[in-house]
């Protein structure tokens, strides 16, 4: 089972079969948004009045530090770390625009990516542009 833990401050942010974030919305209201933990799985969970629209960018953090997971490769992804089941991280960015679909995985060397708009950023390069969490 992968584990998922913040960049920033290294805490485990999966619990069960959910990875859990705080999130923003453009009206700047908060509220908690559970993903799956599988990559190309974009299914959710949030509470049914927090709202947002398909495009919308929404702002994600760290549920235990409260830190931007925003990442240093483009202002629509976000950034956390993911440990596989053998302890090899890697670094995962996915969007953080409401209904598109783009993940990526990365050791540093090579990036899987995964979901129907995942080439809207793939111009990025391996190397010093990603962390180095690995």
């Amino acid at each position: 089972m992968n584990d998922f833990i913040c960049p920033e401050c290294g805490g485990h942010i999966r619990v069960g079969d959910h990875i859990i974030f705080r999130v923003r919305n453009k009206e700047r209201q908060t509220a908690l948004l559970l993903l799956s933990p599988q990559i190309g799985n974009y299914s959710s969970i949030k509470h049914p009045s927090f709202e947002f629209s398909p495009g919308e960018k929404l702002d994600f953090f760290c549920p235990l530090c409260s830190k931007s997971l925003k990442s240093d490769i483009h202002e629509n992804l976000a950034h956390v770390v993911m440990i596989d089941e053998t302890g090899k991280k890697f670094d995962v960015y996915f969007s953080q625009v409401a209904g598109e679909h783009s993940t990526y995985k990365t050791d540093g060397v090579s990036v899987q990516s995964a979901g129907e708009d995942a080439g809207k950023y793939t111009y990025f390069k391996l190397g010093d542009r990603f962390r180095k969490y690995l």
